[in-house]
């Protein structure tokens, strides 16, 4: 084996210690002055060609002022031997300043890049972080911004596999006020374990997956949460982790991952249901976009000893700013508008809607209610067949068909069309069995007016659009449904005709442009998706209620005709509607004037302030919940 040479060794060592940064280098220059001035002293103290006879430490002392100022050596005065000893430490001075003052350049160049590719540790704790990146952010960011505006010092860590500055610049262009939410972007592979460190994990709150956009991407949010939970540095406290899937079959597997700590939504299935739901009620569109945002009433949980032994009908007039919707019972399972004589127990809490968490005000007054104005001999709403057409084709298009069939009166019917030039498979539509709907498919260019207009428009009393986004790309697909959509609204304005629309943009940017000020025009998208998301990772027990909302087994949100519950053209309070709802087993939690139909709200009124007088005409509703 050769021998390695001194030189060879010398370099060796010193290119080592350059790698490892500033710092090194920074002190490697320190000893190289320290060892210079120590020598250019020895030899001035030992030759004795000091002029001024100096010891040996003001002589090192004079030395390294002469490396950091050259200009000191101007008044030097002495032997020659003397002067080229200082003329060498000033030399040297001058290059080992000059080196130094280019690597602290090099220094605060290298850390600001590494700043721009995000690649710094997030030091902060009770923060929410957020995995991934896909269009749903921005909404999922804007919604917990507002969730936090009572916080003086709240954080959103965001890491995902784009560049820092790019996500700023976007987050920025799209929120441009974070109230008191600081927005950090990270860049990183949200399932690599070592990237997870950055956004410091196991001190956070509440941890949000984002599918990406693009195939696997179930796959990519079961891998995350596997890299959460079976972490090996991860915290003994369980995790509070809220992620979207897109296939039900995906379910079972993310749930055994994630176990207890994580809470799943079903983004095709949820807008599946909102769909089925929405499309049927003029009106509930608004009353779900309420719930579900921060910007108005929301839905909280919270505990109320007073309460315990009461029943649940005298608990609803408890609350004048906030209405009462169910019990949270002390094994945590969650009963939305129970039967009327359910006793709270101790432990139970009450499950309301309420403009804030410190707005829920307990009263415990006596319902004040005015029994003149309950309806003494209530109707019923005869269960009447409905006509409804889909235009469109994607995986959603089955489960539409089978929550409506759960809804709708027998007799109904249900019409599919789907454009002729798309390849679909439809056994998972016409192979089910429907109890209460006769469904048929059809073939047309749904984009085509003519195809439209031989439809009978007329006969129907919903049509939903249904994107092509299985088939198409988002672009594309949204482009089709807002053709579909423009001629629709042209054509029942021609017709004077009173069919509801219910469409579904993929895109938010493109569902912002077809909106209108018409409360029968509900635009579906990510985006109820997305507020969905925020508001379970502000409360994980919101899942149980919004699976419950959106079922047709359990209770609904209804808006039925005021008249069937309280006498119509007479003064009388909120806590009147409640009394006479809770008569039917039902809860009232709002109403709707049809003569504010054409305002922004269409006239929908939630959690109204209980003592306030109202009066209805028969063409006013009632929001409620109910069983049927």
């Amino acid at each position: 084996m050769a021998d390695i040479g001194f030189r060879a060794k010398l370099r060796y060592w010193s290119d080592n210690l350059i790698s490892r940064g500033t710092g090194a280098m920074i002190v490697m220059l320190f000893v190289i002055t320290i060892l210079l001035v120590l020598a250019v002293a020895f030899f001035v103290k030992t030759t004795g060609v000091d002029p001024d006879s100096r010891d040996f430490p003001r002589i090192a002392w004079a030395g390294l002022m002469r490396t950091l100022d050259p200009g000191t050596m101007g008044g030097d005065e002495g032997g020659p031997a003397f002067l080229l000893a200082m003329l060498t430490v000033t030399i040297g001075g001058i290059f080992v300043v000059g080196t130094l003052i280019g690597i602290i350049t090099s220094g605060i160049d290298a850390k600001l890049e590494q700043l721009r590719k995000g690649r710094t540790f997030v030091a902060e704790s009770g923060h929410t972080i957020i995995l991934g990146w896909s269009s749903q952010i921005f909404t999922v960011i804007e919604e917990l911004v507002e969730a936090n505006a009572s916080l003086k010092h709240a954080c959103i860590a965001v890491l995902a596999e784009r560049d820092k500055v790019e996500m700023e610049d976007e987050i920025r262009a799209r929120i441009p006020d974070s109230k008191t939410t600081r927005i950090v972007c990270r860049t990183g592979c949200p399932n690599e374990l070592v990237d997870l460190e950055i956004v410091n994990h196991r001190a956070s709150r509440a941890i949000v997956i984002l599918p990406p956009e693009g195939e696997n991407s179930d796959s990519s949010v079961i891998k995350t949460v596997l890299a959460l939970v079976n972490n090996p540095s991860r915290r003994k406290e369980p995790y509070h982790i809220v992620g979207v899937l897109h296939d039900p079959e995906n379910l079972v597997v993310a749930e055994m991952v994630g176990g207890d700590e994580v809470q799943l939504i079903l983004a095709g299935d949820m807008i599946a249901r909102i769909s089925a739901q929405t499309c049927r009620q003029s009106g509930l569109s608004v009353v779900y976009t309420e719930l579900l945002n921060f910007r108005g009433d929301e839905i909280y949980f919270k505990e109320e000893p007073s309460l315990t032994g009461s029943t649940y009908r005298a608990a609803l007039h408890a609350y004048e700013d906030s209405a009462l919707i169910g019990i949270r019972k002390p094994d945590g399972s969650v009963l939305l508008n129970p039967p009327m004589d359910t006793v709270f127990e101790k432990g139970s809490a009450v499950v309301v809607i309420s403009e804030d968490d410190d707005t829920i005000r307990f009263s415990g007054r006596p319902a004040p209610y005015t029994s003149t104005g309950i309806e003494s001999s209530p109707g019923s709403i005869p269960r009447i067949p409905e006509r409804t057409l889909i235009l469109g084709w994607n995986s959603r298009v089955p489960i539409i068909a089978r929550e409506l069939d759960g809804y709708v009166a027998p007799g109904s019917e249900l019409t599919v069309v789907v454009d002729p030039g798309f390849d679909i498979d439809v056994r998972g539509l016409l192979d089910r069995k429907y109890t209460n709907s006769k469904v048929a498919l059809e073939r047309g260019a749904t984009t085509d007016r003519a195809v439209l207009e031989s439809l009978s428009l007329d006969d129907y009393d919903h049509v939903i659009i249904q994107s092509y986004s299985d088939l198409l790309d988002v672009q594309q697909a949204d482009a089709r449904t807002l053709i579909t959509l423009l001629h629709l609204r042209n054509m029942r304005f021609v017709s004077n005709a009173r069919f509801s629309i219910l469409s579904e943009m993929m895109d938010d940017r493109n569902r912002a442009l077809a909106e209108v000020a018409h409360t029968d025009d509900f635009i579906v998208s990510d985006k109820l998706i997305s507020l969905m998301v925020a508001q379970v990772a502000e409360n994980r027990e919101l899942k149980t209620v919004f699976r419950d909302l959106f079922d047709p087994d359990g209770s609904e949100v209804y808006i039925r005709p005021a008249r069937l519950y309280v006498r119509t053209g007479i003064q009388m309070d909120f806590h009147t509607v409640i009394e006479a709802a809770a008569a039917r087993g039902e809860t009232a939690i709002g109403y709707r004037i049809m003569d504010n139909v054409d305002t922004p709200r269409g006239g929908i009124v939630v959690n109204p302030d209980k003592s306030n007088c109202i009066s209805f005409t028969d063409r006013d509703r009632i929001i409620l919940l109910a069983e049927d």
